[in-house]
């Protein structure tokens, strides 16, 4: 392996995290965390699901082992970079997107970036807790300056699946809101006019959560030829955490990739 390749390969292993390789998978489940967060949780999937899928995390910059590098500041330059890196992972198996919240967001255009660029798609595309990008129900971001501290750890509590702890340390609070908020800035600047036609043609599926802050899920399939459905599980924006609706959530994704296949024969 030549030196080229060497950073290549370490590029790609930056930006995805892959805890539990699985060389025998028949797909590949990409997941795009939420604001703030790193590609621990997601990339802990791989481990307690069912063995057709081999789960890789996106690492956005400035966390865990990119914590050196400044934050991104635009969702076009961040698709950019995970669709490169994803081109070698994904070109001889069939692939799925996964996106929460913001990570939803990131998912999206990066399957615009693969199907205008290099002619792929995901064959299922899901999307959790996200309002979608051409609704008039998004919320509006506020600026960084516009919150004090406790203004920003009341509005983790309001998405809920922070602990009170977690916002009343204020140590750990300070650290977490540069990441926080660059993520923000993210979304803030992020626009998406209403398509006149489907920019994609995979099967798309909305999770919520019964008492979410996502609005308008239905606009979703706006952006989709592909056949369309809603699942609301009990819970707020982060009915994940729920041990249950996680374990539903994987199973679903399972089930729904596996049906993908037995249909294109």
């Amino acid at each position: 392996m030549d030196r080229g390749d060497r950073a290549g390969r370490t590029r790609n292993e930056k930006v995805l995290n892959c805890l539990y390789q699985k060389p025998d998978a028949v797909f590949k489940l990409i997941c795009f965390p939420w604001a703030g967060s790193g590609s621990i949780y997601f990339a802990k999937w791989g481990q307690k699901i069912h063995d057709s899928l081999e789960v890789h995390s996106i690492r956005l910059a400035g966390r865990e082992s990119r914590l050196e590098e400044p934050f991104a500041n635009d969702i076009y330059q961040i698709a950019d970079e995970i669709a490169c890196v994803l081109l070698p992972v994904i070109q001889d198996k069939p692939f799925a997107f996964f996106g929460h919240s913001m990570g939803s967001y990131i998912a999206f255009m990066t399957a615009l970036h693969l199907k205008e660029k290099h002619k792929l798609e995901p064959i299922h595309f899901f999307v959790s807790s996200t309002t979608p990008p051409h609704s008039k129900a998004r919320l509006p971001v506020p600026k960084h300056d516009e919150l004090s501290e406790e203004q920003i750890g009341h509005r983790l509590m309001e998405f809920g699946g922070t602990p009170k702890n977690f916002v009343d340390d204020k140590e750990l609070l300070r650290q977490y809101i540069p990441t926080l908020m660059a993520d923000v800035q993210i979304i803030g600047n992020y626009t998406f006019d209403a398509p006149s036609e489907a920019v994609l043609s995979c099967d798309l599926t909305c999770f919520l959560g019964s008492n979410d802050i996502a609005k308008d899920m239905e606009a979703w399939n706006d952006v989709t030829s592909g056949r369309f459905n809603i699942r609301v599980l009990p819970g707020d924006h982060f009915y994940l955490m729920e041990p249950e609706n996680e374990k539903f959530v994987k199973n679903y994704i399972t089930k729904c990739l596996e049906i993908s296949l037995l249909t294109d024969f």
